[in-house]
This record gives C-alpha cells, structure tokens and sequence, in this order.
C-alpha cells in the first residue's frame, strides 16, 4: 500500500501514521529523515544538499525528488510506504508523479486528516519542550507529571517561540495556500480520503483504516 498523508500541523499525523505503519507492515518515510540519512552517510545526494544548507538555503526540490526517487528503489518498500509531510507543493507532486510513472508504480491514498484551526491553535499553543533531552509535551493531551518540569531530567519546561498563537495561526495559513492546489491535484486522479481528525487516537484511526480498506 502506498500513501500520502497530508493534515496541519498539530493534526497527529505523526501518532495516526505510527499506527499506520504497526498494522499495514509499511514503512514511514518523511524528506527530514531522507535528508538527515543522505548527509550521515555522506552520500552524493547528502553532500549536494549540505552544500545548499551550509549556504543558508533550502534543498531544492530537484534534490528532494531524486532523494525519493533512490529510496524507492529500495526492495524494503516494496510492501509499501506512508509519505508524511512529501509532497508540500504542486511542482514536488508533479515530480513524485514523474518518478511514480517511470517506476510504474501508482499511489493508492491521498489521506487528508481536517482538524478545525480553532482546535489546532488550542493543541499547538498547549506545546511545551524540554530544552535539554527535547521530549515534547502537551497540556491538553499528555502533560508532564509536575507542573512545568520534564519527567525525564527535571528540566523546565520551555514554550517555544515557534508555538506562539501568532505563529501557529501563520503556519496554518502556509499550510492552508500550500496544501489545497494538492488536494485539488490528487483529487482529478481520484485519491483523497477525507478523514475527520477531531476525538481520540483510536476513533480517528479506525475512520483511516475504514478508508485504507
């Protein structure tokens, strides 16, 4: 099975594709993880990255998309792989479709979790982090045992600048202009599965496994 998951952030996309993985046998493959492996192992592709963030520029999508094109060739996603957070923009889906056809293989789901904003704002505000081991809490979902202090080194807790209300409703605007074109690009080729992502982990995922099957 092969799928691409899409959702805001603060949507559980990450605790949703974990659960994702664990029963369909499939692997989860985000361009971070592909990017941060490339440079450990210091591949051609790793070095031609590092080069443009050592610049102070983003990793163009050529290198992304080629990055994802040697991964797929990879036997170990032959049972199938979860994109999460791939593609962001309609020219990195129209480059995924290239590699797609060339390996003539086709996508089977286009998830889309929907979150209102009022609530995302609600569950990414509520974010704290721990400075020091980076374990990251929520008030609202999983808070620390004490107050303000990590569990794992007694740490106090930080709210990131990132998770200011400000912020978050700037990401969700980003989001919302990046993200609705793909919805529009996957929905002419008869893939999105619309996934109401509001109750707990359980229920959301079983209306994900409803639509997987």
């Amino acid at each position: 099975m092969r799928i691409i998951f899409l959702g805001p952030p603060g949507a559980g996309k990450g605790t949703q594709a974990k659960l994702i993985v664990k029963d369909f046998h499939i692997r989860q493959l985000s361009t971070g993880d592909l990017l941060r492996e490339n440079r450990r192992q210091e591949t051609e592709l790793g070095k031609e990255a590092q080069g443009f963030m050592d610049a102070g520029n983003l990793v163009p999508d050529d290198v992304i998309l080629r990055m994802v094109a040697e991964e797929f060739r990879k036997p170990e996603l032959d049972p199938g792989y979860i994109l999460d957070g791939f593609p962001r923009t309609c020219p990195q889906a129209d480059g995924l479709d290239q590699i797609l056809k060339d390996s003539a293989i086709k996508l089977d789901h286009v998830l889309v979790l929907e979150v209102p904003d009022s609530e995302l704002v609600r569950r990414l505000t509520a974010r704290r982090s721990c400075p020091k081991c980076g374990h990251i809490y929520n008030l609202v979902f999983n808070p620390p045992e004490q107050e303000g202090i990590c569990d794992y080194d007694g740490s106090e807790l930080i709210h990131r600048s990132d998770d200011t209300e400000a912020t978050v409703k700037n990401r969700l605007e980003v989001y919302q202009k990046q993200t609705l074109p793909l919805i529009e690009h996957y929905n002419k080729q008869g893939l999105i599965r619309h996934i109401d992502g509001m109750g707990n982990v359980q229920d959301i995922y079983q209306r994900i496994k409803a639509a997987l099957t």
